[in-house]
Protein backbone atom coordinates (compact mmCIF):
# COMPACT_ATOMS: atom_id res chain seq x y z
CA UNK A 1 0.00 0.00 0.00
CA UNK A 2 1.32 3.63 -0.90
CA UNK A 3 2.54 5.56 1.96
CA UNK A 4 3.50 8.52 2.38
CA UNK A 5 6.48 11.21 3.67
CA UNK A 6 4.68 14.58 4.90
CA UNK A 7 6.49 17.81 5.30
CA UNK A 8 4.96 20.65 6.74
CA UNK A 9 7.66 23.13 6.16
CA UNK A 10 7.63 26.83 7.47
CA UNK A 11 9.01 29.03 4.87
CA UNK A 12 12.66 30.50 5.35
CA UNK A 13 14.53 32.69 3.42
CA UNK A 14 16.88 30.36 0.60
CA UNK A 15 20.10 30.28 1.34
CA UNK A 16 23.42 27.73 0.06
CA UNK A 17 22.46 24.78 2.38
CA UNK A 18 18.56 24.84 1.38
CA UNK A 19 19.54 25.04 -2.06
CA UNK A 20 21.68 22.06 -1.80
CA UNK A 21 19.26 20.28 -0.03
CA UNK A 22 16.44 20.31 -2.43
CA UNK A 23 19.21 19.99 -5.32
CA UNK A 24 20.77 16.60 -3.87
CA UNK A 25 17.03 14.98 -1.65
CA UNK A 26 15.73 13.27 -5.24
CA UNK A 27 18.93 10.65 -5.07
CA UNK A 28 18.62 10.08 -1.62
CA UNK A 29 14.73 9.01 -2.45
CA UNK A 30 15.69 7.16 -5.99
CA UNK A 31 16.79 4.10 -4.37
CA UNK A 32 13.42 3.90 -2.19
CA UNK A 33 11.31 4.38 -5.15
CA UNK A 34 9.90 7.67 -3.80
CA UNK A 35 8.54 10.42 -6.19
CA UNK A 36 7.21 13.97 -5.31
CA UNK A 37 3.78 14.82 -5.73
CA UNK A 38 3.36 17.88 -3.85
CA UNK A 39 6.85 20.13 -3.63
CA UNK A 40 6.58 24.06 -3.27
CA UNK A 41 3.69 24.34 -5.10
CA UNK A 42 1.17 26.84 -3.30
CA UNK A 43 -1.71 26.06 -1.26
CA UNK A 44 -5.51 26.95 -1.35
CA UNK A 45 -6.33 27.67 2.35
CA UNK A 46 -10.18 26.92 2.51
CA UNK A 47 -10.51 26.34 6.23
CA UNK A 48 -7.95 27.75 9.27
CA UNK A 49 -4.99 29.09 8.34
CA UNK A 50 -1.96 27.53 6.87
CA UNK A 51 1.22 29.87 6.57
CA UNK A 52 3.80 26.80 5.50
CA UNK A 53 4.61 24.97 2.61
CA UNK A 54 3.47 21.42 2.04
CA UNK A 55 5.57 18.32 0.32
CA UNK A 56 4.43 14.63 0.21
CA UNK A 57 6.26 12.25 -1.04
CA UNK A 58 5.33 8.97 -2.39
CA UNK A 59 6.61 5.73 -1.95
CA UNK A 60 5.81 1.87 -2.62
CA UNK A 61 5.03 1.30 0.67
CA UNK A 62 5.38 2.04 4.42
CA UNK A 63 8.66 0.24 4.78
CA UNK A 64 10.80 1.98 1.84
CA UNK A 65 9.73 5.51 3.00
CA UNK A 66 11.47 4.41 6.81
CA UNK A 67 14.38 3.25 4.72
CA UNK A 68 14.54 6.42 2.87
CA UNK A 69 14.33 8.38 5.64
CA UNK A 70 16.76 6.37 8.03
CA UNK A 71 19.11 5.97 5.06
CA UNK A 72 22.78 7.44 5.09
CA UNK A 73 22.05 9.19 1.81
CA UNK A 74 19.45 11.38 3.29
CA UNK A 75 20.74 11.42 7.30
CA UNK A 76 23.87 13.13 5.18
CA UNK A 77 21.76 16.12 3.72
CA UNK A 78 19.28 15.81 6.60
CA UNK A 79 21.21 18.76 8.19
CA UNK A 80 21.42 21.05 5.78
CA UNK A 81 17.08 21.64 6.10
CA UNK A 82 16.84 20.95 10.26
CA UNK A 83 19.58 24.27 10.41
CA UNK A 84 17.48 26.28 8.70
CA UNK A 85 14.04 25.05 8.37
CA UNK A 86 11.41 24.24 11.15
CA UNK A 87 9.72 21.36 9.95
CA UNK A 88 6.72 18.75 11.10
CA UNK A 89 7.93 15.38 9.31
CA UNK A 90 5.35 12.36 8.87
CA UNK A 91 5.11 9.50 7.43
CA UNK A 92 1.09 7.69 6.86
CA UNK A 93 0.03 4.97 5.04
CA UNK A 94 -2.24 5.61 2.72
CA UNK A 95 -5.47 3.94 1.69
CA UNK A 96 -6.33 0.92 -0.50
CA UNK A 97 -8.15 1.71 -3.68
CA UNK A 98 -11.26 0.43 -2.75
CA UNK A 99 -11.37 2.08 0.81
CA UNK A 100 -15.00 3.38 1.82
CA UNK A 101 -14.92 6.02 4.37
CA UNK A 102 -18.90 4.87 5.27
CA UNK A 103 -17.52 1.32 6.42
CA UNK A 104 -15.05 3.99 8.06
CA UNK A 105 -17.85 5.25 9.97
CA UNK A 106 -19.81 2.46 10.45
CA UNK A 107 -17.06 0.60 12.74
CA UNK A 108 -15.93 3.89 14.55
CA UNK A 109 -20.01 4.38 15.69
CA UNK A 110 -20.19 0.58 16.55
CA UNK A 111 -16.74 1.21 19.09
CA UNK A 112 -18.03 4.30 20.66
CA UNK A 113 -22.05 2.94 20.87
CA UNK A 114 -23.06 5.24 18.84
CA UNK A 115 -24.73 2.58 16.29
Amino acid sequence: MTAYAIGHIRPETMNEDILRYIETIQATMDPFEGRFLVHGNPVEVLEGAFRSDLVIIAFPDIERARAWYASEAYQEILPLRTRHIEADILLVDGVPADYDAAQTAARIGEAAGLR
